[in-house]
């Protein structure tokens, strides 16, 4: 896997000529933020060796190279999944490719299911913890002491420093911004009543199927990471309706300008 991923970030490095500080994941729906990015190049996932491709709606799967706040940054455009049959080391893959292009913060967004009464539809969530329900580890199997050590802390998982400065654009701006704790599960099924109860009693805020694993394999190789969610959907009792992939979508489109908002006044001030 090491040598793939050396192969894969000389590849990019060649292709680009790029240097970035910063790294993007865009989860669904919320590929907006690219029309703030003065765009230098972009390569599709296809072109770029060992790299999976994504499947999943609304995950338009590009690799985007620019200026953003006026810091230069890596985003991807749609991100990989469990559930769409990769392995872990396939999921997190392109973190550690953005690791070796010299990036030493990463911001992962997405969208989720909200478990905190206090959260409303199309709330923005900043990540202060998560708990990780994938069924797979992220760094099962031999440790590559190169990417990391074997027992990585997880102790301050995200950022409090740059939590506290998404808190000052929010004020800002006049933007609710929420604090919440991330339950990472393998999907694809959305949860049932019982589920979100329970996640819910486990001390979650907010469930998805996705950012958890990256986040995981990030820390272990000392990015700093900074995570924000829109809550595309409710799993409190009483409010719980039926929702599809395309609702989600189409919620997570309507509120992402906030999110934007403070991720692009984030980045400018890092």
């Amino acid at each position: 896997m090491l040598e793939k991923i050396k192969a894969t970030s000389s590849f990019i490095k060649e292709k680009s000529n790029f240097n970035p500080d910063i790294g993007i994941i865009l989860g669904t729906g919320l590929g907006g933020l690219v029309k703030e990015i003065e765009i230098v190049k972009s390569i599709p996932y296809k072109d770029i060796p060992n790299f999976p491709v994504t499947t999943v709606q609304g995950h338009t799967g590009r690799m985007i190279f620019g200026k953003l706040g006026n810091k230069k940054i890596l985003a991807m455009q749609g991100r990989f999944h469990f559930y769409e049959g990769y392995s872990m080391q396939e999921v997190t893959f392109s973190v550690r490719v953005m690791k070796l292009l010299g990036i030493n913060h990463l911001i992962v967004s997405n969208a989720s299911g909200g478990l905190n009464p206090d959260y409303r539809v199309g709330d923005i969530v900043v990540l202060k913890d998560h708990i990780n329900m994938f069924p797979e580890h992220p760094l099962r199997g031999a440790n590559m002491a190169e990417l990391g050590p074997r027992f990585p802390d997880m102790s301050r998982v995200y950022d409090e420093r740059l939590r506290n400065k998404a808190r000052v654009v929010a004020s800002e701006h006049n933007i609710n911004l929420k604090e919440g704790v991330y339950v990472g599960v393998s999907g694809p099924t959305f949860e049932t009543p019982a589920e979100y109860i329970m996640f819910r009693n486990f001390g979650a805020d907010l469930v998805g199927m996705s950012t958890v694993p990256e986040v995981i394999v990030a820390r272990q190789m000392d990015m700093k990471v900074f995570g924000i969610s829109i809550v595309t959907d409710s799993g409190v009792p009483g409010q719980i309706v039926e929702v599809s992939h395309e609702e989600v979508q189409q919620v997570a489109i309507k509120a992402e300008p906030k999110m934007t908002l403070v991720l692009k006044e984030l980045i400018k001030s890092m």
